[in-house]
């Protein structure tokens, strides 16, 4: 048996492990789908741990998400790569949607002194803007929204996206390229 390399360039036995699960649970298996869904979420958990020592408590909420959406898009994994690009591009996707959700109630409180409203004028411009693109975007179908996400805001490869939302290749460039235009003309209109 050859060794998976990892996201990192490393061979990886639980790579190989967990990959193993998930082609068997795919089969059928709902033995090996329990094992699967247990280690997994040993992994998420260490992977949010690490990712939001700031947040503790949304540490458990953020693995359970991930995991509903790796059984979600279960379908959508190709035995012939690594499973581990596959996993942590859907549990990137549940952080920045975290991170966002927060950003976003954060940016609605007003500050309780003065000096605070000095030093984050800048930050509240920022986080106004990324507000009016979140609102633009949702006016958006899925179709155009979800690549745009995916590539120009989280910064993942078409190929991970096309694994992630399930489109095709050239479905998510499409997408890209038709999403952008759209939003281009919505901002023309708004000024």
């Amino acid at each position: 048996m050859t060794q998976r390399i990892d996201h990192y360039g490393r061979g990886s036995a639980s790579e190989d492990r967990l990959r193993d699960l998930l082609i068997r649970a795919l089969t059928g298996d709902a033995a090996a789908y329990h094992a699967f869904l247990k280690d997994l979420s040993t992994h998420l958990r260490a992977f949010f741990r690490k990712r939001l020592s700031g947040f503790p408590d949304e540490v458990e909420d953020l693995v359970q998400e991930a995991l509903l959406a790796v059984h979600n898009q279960r379908h959508t994994y190709d035995p012939e790569q690594p499973l581990t690009a596959w996993v942590y591009a859907i549990a990137k996707y549940k952080l920045v949607d975290l991170l966002r959700r927060r950003s976003s109630r954060e940016c609605l409180n007003d500050p309780l002194d003065d000096e605070s409203d000095v030093l984050a004028h800048n930050d509240s411009e920022a986080a106004a803007a990324r507000l009016d693109v979140a609102k633009l975007l949702q006016r958006l179908p899925d179709r155009q929204r979800l690549p745009i996400i995916h590539v120009k805001l989280e910064g993942m490869s078409v190929v991970e996206t096309a694994r992630v939302t399930g489109m095709s290749e050239s479905a998510v460039k499409v997408g890209v390229h038709r999403g952008l235009k759209a939003l281009a003309a919505m901002i023309r209109i708004l000024r």
